[in-house]
């Protein structure tokens, strides 16, 4: 198993989670929001194949809450 182009804990499953991550933030309305998308994925993805699942829920928690913020701040209020 190649640890740098294809970890074990990316490339547990079927899938590996580049591919899933790629495909979720295609139709992101922006980079901003896709990359925060990207990192809220990629912790959830492997969150039961590391050392610690509560550090990575935490991080995703971290990146989702700000990808929130993001969207809350671009609605338009009427």
């Amino acid at each position: 198993m190649n640890k740098v182009n294809h970890p074990p804990h990316y490339t547990y499953g079927k899938t590996e989670a580049i591919d899933v991550i790629e495909s979720a933030v295609i139709s992101a309305p922006n980079p901003i929001c896709a990359g925060l998308h990207w990192n809220t994925l990629k912790y959830l993805l492997r969150l039961w194949h590391k050392e610690c699942s509560l550090t990575d829920a935490l991080k995703a928690r971290w990146y989702l809450d700000r990808l929130i913020q993001k969207l809350e701040s671009e609605v338009k209020v009427e």
